[in-house]
């Protein structure tokens, strides 16, 4: 019997995720500290929505309420063949999270200026998850750093590439 190749994972990630969407201006607005992978709580139409790929995480954050996490400003546009059934697009969705993680949160967020941002939502055996990340937001001068470090690393990158050639 012929063994099939195997797939390779995708970008460093497993190979049973598959994403939904990525908050990318997250990474350049805040300095993310700790991760923490959490499911989430959705009716029927707003999944199928995520599978249509229908779904805003950009100005989307978590907040802690009545000892739960809940996720704010997220946007899933409503499924177009809901009927009736449809759902708000922005309301708040709980987050799953074991009680223990909770509670680390917690005393995390209550510190000076961290929040929790969701990074990206991603399918993982049939279901969908939210990797949440504890960040601090970046000031001006911080993002302007970023960028000069990321040139400089392109440039010596490009330098690298050039002399081998020769």
């Amino acid at each position: 019997m012929v063994d099939k190749p195997q797939s390779r994972a995708r970008s460093g990630r497993d190979a049973g995720q598959k994403l939904i969407s990525d908050n990318r201006q997250a990474r350049h607005n805040y300095h993310l500290l700790e991760h923490w992978e959490a499911g989430i709580a959705l009716t029927g139409g707003e999944v199928k929505s995520l599978r249509a790929g229908q779904v805003q995480l950009k100005d989307s954050y978590g907040m802690l309420r009545e000892g739960q996490i809940y996720l704010f400003n997220c946007h899933i546009s409503p499924y177009a063949n809901a009927g009736y059934a449809t759902h708000e697009p922005d309301r708040s969705r709980k987050l799953l999270l074991h009680k223990a993680e909770i509670e680390r949160l917690e005393g995390k967020v209550r510190e000076k200026g961290l929040t929790l941002i969701p990074l990206r939502l991603y399918w993982k055996d049939g279901r969908v998850k939210c990797e949440l990340a504890l960040a601090k937001g970046k000031q001006l001068y911080d993002k302007r750093e970023t960028e000069r470090r990321r040139e400089a690393e392109a440039t010596a990158r490009q330098a690298m590439k050039e002399r081998s050639r020769r």
